[in-house]
């Protein structure tokens, strides 16, 4: 599979595609296209004459940041720019895995392709060699404060490529750059003017790290629609709270496709809804009968949170910023991380309800009072505790959630003598956003784990379709419980299986794709 980048239109699909390989499994190329190789070349012809004329330009021969007023002599150029990237490679923390910061090399030539920085093709050709090569830098993943851009993470990718720093070794082990670039035959960069500068201003490690948090979220709420009909089949609930006439008196877009999602999930009918056709409960809970106005706005804000993560992943965010066509320099703020750091606030904010609708769900399942089903979802309770820490790890993840949930971009602090004096934040609320992702991946697989539970309780009743093909993959690897086990291995089975998208192709085969 090949990727052609210009700075222009590329998908949250491509970033996590060129992160984890094609859809087949094998790996993504990735080229500058003909048309941005050309922009490049016309804006770094514009900028040398600049440079010969005389000029001076922030970035490419003054100090940064405070130092802006310090003029540096064409002579030293090139080493101001190798001081600027070692200088500002002091990330600390645990580093991005390697899908993460190959994600991060994507966007940053993606960035650089659209010819606003001034820079040589080259530099995106070394971003891409490296990428090709598997020479995949080691970046912390702490020290950003998201304006000026991620400086410190990305100086960590710059450093590797002149030759310095760490990178993943075929180990899975941080490796001398050096030694690698040696043992493959790399070349490293060298750096000419701006082009240090040009490395590290941007927004691309939050917006790679959010974005793929947002492929995994879209997963996330797609696949809660399934466990909530499964939910809803095993706590014998009605489907009328789905109605087609009730989404048009509330037109938001979710909520009508949430709706529609549940009854295509449990078609017209299935043996367990027949069979509670003469009951007398008036309305089910909040958790069921919710579900559109819940699970729809989730999908609303998602797709609000695509749509901005996609115009950055499509943006420069250099400074200054280069329009040789209309002979200007421009010192701007488009490296200000607030847009992305805005939305993935935003993102963690409709992950987190989200994921506690699902927990309500799981807590109905395990109470008889609720569930007309056996405690705990143990056929033999006292002896057996069944489903009751289940119930107890998920309150605990979507507690932790409210705890992340708290937005970073409503913070700032000033920087660099106060020069750079209101910050984003943007990165540490892409990191914590994927740490709420990963929690609430793992509370659906509990929600699951007990649907199913609660379906074999209701046995020899069957479900609708698409609840039994989800079933049948699920207990594929994962029985029924007839006694206690250790619980967790089923829940990260399962939550393997919602990784893998097995079920999600399972579901899909049988009813065709939900709506999103």
């Amino acid at each position: 599979m090949k990727i052609q980048i210009s700075g222009q239109n590329v998908t949250i699909d491509q970033i996590r595609q060129v992160a984890f390989g094609s859809p087949a499994g094998s790996p993504v190329q990735v080229e500058l296209g003909a048309g941005a190789r050309e922009q490049m070349l016309t804006s770094r012809a514009y900028i040398d004459q600049r440079i010969s004329s005389g000029e001076v330009m922030y970035g490419v021969n003054t100090g940064f940041g405070a130092f802006s007023s310090v003029r540096i002599s064409d002579g030293e150029i090139e080493e101001l720019q190798r001081n600027l990237i070692r200088s500002h490679s002091a990330g600390i923390g645990i580093p991005f895995s390697k899908e993460e910061t190959r994600a991060i090399m994507f966007l940053r030539a993606n960035a650089l392709a659209r010819g606003h920085s001034g820079i040589r093709p080259e530099v995106v050709d070394k971003i891409l060699e490296f990428l090709h090569q598997d020479v995949i830098p080691v970046i912390p993943s702490q020290g950003s404060v998201g304006a000026s851009g991620d400086l410190a993470p990305l100086s960590h990718l710059a450093l590797a490529l002149i030759g310095e720093g760490e990178a993943w070794g075929a180990d899975g082990k941080p490796q001398e750059v050096d030694a690698l670039l040696a043992a493959k035959k790399i070349t490293p960069l060298v750096l000419r003017a701006k082009e240090g500068l040009s490395l590290i201003n941007g927004c691309q490690v939050m917006t790679a790290v959010g974005a793929l948090g947002a492929y995994d979220a879209r997963r996330f709420l797609w696949l809660t629609d399934l466990a909530g009909a499964m939910s809803l089949e095993a706590l014998r609930g009605s489907r009328r709270a789905f109605d087609p006439l009730i989404a048009p008196t509330r037109p938001h877009p979710g909520e009508a496709k949430t709706a529609r999602n549940l009854l295509r999930l449990m078609g017209s009918t299935s043996e367990i809804a027949e069979s509670h056709t003469d009951c007398q409960r008036v309305q089910d809970a909040y958790s069921l009968r919710c579900m559109p106005a819940v699970h729809g706005a989730g999908k609303d804000a998602m797709g609000y949170v695509q749509r901005v993560l996609e115009t950055e992943a499509n943006s420069s965010t250099d400074n200054p910023l280069v329009f040789a066509a209309e002979n200007k320099v421009l010192s701007c703020g488009n490296f200000h991380g607030e847009p992305v750091a805005i939305a993935l606030d935003f993102a963690a904010i409709a992950l987190s309800a989200v994921a506690n609708i699902s927990e309500c769900r799981i807590e109905k399942l395990i109470n008889p009072s609720m569930s007309d089903l056996p405690a705990f979802l143990t056929p033999q309770g006292g002896l057996n505790s069944g489903h009751m820490i289940v119930h107890v790890a998920a309150a605990s993840l979507v507690s932790e959630n409210k705890i992340l949930a708290h937005p970073a971009s409503v913070d700032s602090i000033p920087t660099s003598a106060d020069k750079e004096d209101h910050v984003s934040m943007g990165t540490i609320a892409a990191r914590k956003f994927v740490q709420i992702v990963r929690n609430a991946e793992n509370v659906l697989a509990m929600e699951l784990l007990s649907a199913c539970q609660a379906l074999d309780l209701l046995r020899p009743l069957k479900p609708a379709a698409a609840v039994q093909a989800a079933y049948d993959v699920i207990r594929s690897q994962v029985p029924f419980a007839q006694k206690d086990r250790v619980f967790s291995k089923d829940i990260r089975l399962i939550q393997q299986m919602i990784q893998q998208e097995q079920i999600c192709r399972v579901v899909t085969d049988a009813i065709g794709e939900l709506e999103f």
